[in-house]
């Protein structure tokens, strides 16, 4: 079995995969304070809860958008898992070729969906975009060529509420999901509305202007993380909803870096 880790900004994902099958997957929350102990005890005893132990963990891959934490989970994972971790960084093999101003401002984890995009769900002379709605939310683009050609970096939806929130004096933390109506009757599905339709309303746009520029209709578009299947509702230009696109494509680059083991 192999593990594979994604941290993010705001969670930290885990997956365990024994070849193709998924064993179990969860996600904790990103803390730049908590130390390889905290971690590793946390993550041996989620594993305990699935009877996987330690020493079934053969192999492993990380990719990541802090890196304050890398060295702290790759500790981790060499003390508590006793495996020497792969890192998604340049000179680790993707597969994908980056069309764009600078390679290494590109995201790890943009990296990671836009190869999974394509092996799951790509088709021959068929442009993709990838849409991640994390702490930020990304629209990342794959060519007829399947290269990473660019993209559009705008707010997270969570971020978004949160600075509402703290912004007024009055407004509510609520749940993000999408009211009855547009024209809402109270505070909460007001709230709801302007969130949830207003970033249907900038998902529907921006895909649009892509398709524009990239002079075509025929495009493959997938959605992944926390409000893809909250927005997927509310939008006719997302053909795919993957929550699991990021660690999918973790593994399929453990599996590329380490053909002893394909």
């Amino acid at each position: 079995m192999i593990i594979c880790v994604d941290i993010g900004n705001t969670n930290i994902k885990y997956a365990v995969f024994d070849k193709d099958e998924l064993v179990v997957s969860f996600r904790v929350a990103t803390d730049s304070k908590k130390t390889s102990d905290e971690y590793g005890t946390q993550l041996i005893s989620m594993l305990g809860v699935k009877n996987i132990r330690a020493e079934e963990i053969e192999g492993g891959i990380l990719s990541s958008v802090v890196p304050s934490l890398d060295y702290t989970i790759l500790h981790m994972c060499s003390v508590y898992l006793h495996v020497t971790m792969l890192q998604l960084a340049p000179g680790l093999k993707s597969g994908l070729n980056l069309r764009c101003d600078n390679a290494r401002e590109v995201g790890a984890d943009r990296i990671v969906n836009c190869v999974s995009a394509i092996v799951r769900y790509g088709k021959k002379d068929t442009p993709m975009i990838v849409i991640d709605f994390g702490t930020a939310t990304t629209f990342n683009i794959i060519s007829r060529e399947q290269e990473f050609c660019g993209g559009v970096i705008s707010p997270g939806i969570k971020g978004s509420l949160e600075s509402l929130v703290n912004g007024t004096a009055k407004l509510p933390r609520i749940e993000i999901e999408a009211p009855k109506s547009v024209i809402a009757k109270n505070t909460v599905t007001n709230m709801q509305a302007g969130i949830v339709f207003g970033f249907a309303g900038l998902v529907e746009y921006i895909v649009r202007k892509i398709k524009k520029e990239l002079r075509t209709d025929e495009v493959i578009t997938v959605a992944t993380g926390g409000f893809s299947e909250i927005i997927a509702k509310e939008v006719n230009c997302i053909d795919k909803v993957d929550k699991l696109l990021t660690l999918e494509g973790l593994k399929y680059l453990y599996y590329l870096n380490n053909s002893e083991d394909k």
